[in-house]
């Protein structure tokens, strides 16, 4: 013999999966990763009481201003996100919510996933030196040392040639590629010089302007990301060379010639 539930009972009935599965959602982790602006540093200076960049075999400058790498601070490999740590980071203009492919490399664990930002880190020190010394036609008896502690991955290695440039060269014509400002940016670097994207840009810009940058050197293919919650008082200057970074910076300091804009 068949019962027929009235229709609140059903109701009732229906909501119990329904509200069983939301539950699971809201607790189960996502394969996402929460990032915000991390440190920055100054690779002209020292960072926890090591200096960055440390030059032998040529002559070097005393420098004014900064040279700010920037970082983003992400949830770690096995951190447990859940659906409402999605739906918080996605509203929040502090905060963005990315594949967690995107940030470590898959199915590694936590000590393989930091062997290899470590890996990716000395990479880039030595693009970065190589492409620094090539760009100033340097002797190969100078000898550059790069030092940037619990940092990983390749992004500052526009930073770090351009730290090269200025300790070794400055503008050129005895001033500071600075200018006395504070400059931040991001990118990879190849040895010829070539700055490749990073992802990020937008809460590296936070965090550059948080720790007093006024110029924010992005590469060019991620002008738009850099522009989405651009900070105010921030100016964006798109680079795709070193060599077009240091002349958009001479050019600013000098107050001559043109300073490219995204």
């Amino acid at each position: 013999m068949l019962s027929r539930l009235t229709r609140p009972k059903a109701l009732a009935v229906c909501a119990v999966p329904v509200v069983a599965l939301l539950a699971t959602a809201v607790f189960a982790p996502l394969p996402f990763s929460v990032a915000q602006p991390g440190m920055t540093a100054n690779v002209l200076g020292e960072n926890k009481g090591d200096p960055v960049i440390t030059i032998s075999g040529a002559p070097t400058r005393d420098t004014k201003g900064q040279l700010r790498m920037t970082t983003i601070e992400a949830t770690g490999p096995d951190t447990h996100v859940s659906l409402g740590d999605v739906l918080s980071g996605w509203f929040a203009t502090d905060r963005a919510v990315l594949p967690r492919d995107s940030v470590y490399p898959s199915g590694n664990s936590v000590k393989e996933i930091e062997q290899h930002n470590a890996e990716q880190m000395k990479q880039s020190q030595d693009s970065a030196t190589e492409a620094a010394l090539s760009y100033l036609h340097e002797k190969k008896d100078v000898k550059v040392t790069l030092k940037l502690a619990d940092v990983g991955g390749p992004s500052a290695g526009l930073l770090f040639s351009l730290g090269i440039v200025d300790k070794l060269d400055g503008d050129g014509s005895g001033g500071d590629l600075t200018g006395g400002r504070t400059i931040a940016g991001t990118g990879t670097i190849d040895t010829d010089g070539t700055v490749g994207a990073v992802g990020g840009v937008a809460l590296k810009t936070q965090a550059a302007r948080r720790d007093g940058a006024t110029i924010f050197l992005v590469p060019k293919a991620e002008c738009s990301d850099a522009k989405s919650e651009l900070p105010k008082g921030l100016r964006l200057i798109p680079v795709t060379t070193l060599k077009g970074a240091v002349d958009s910076l001479v050019s600013l300091e000098k107050g001559k010639g043109s300073v490219p804009s995204c």
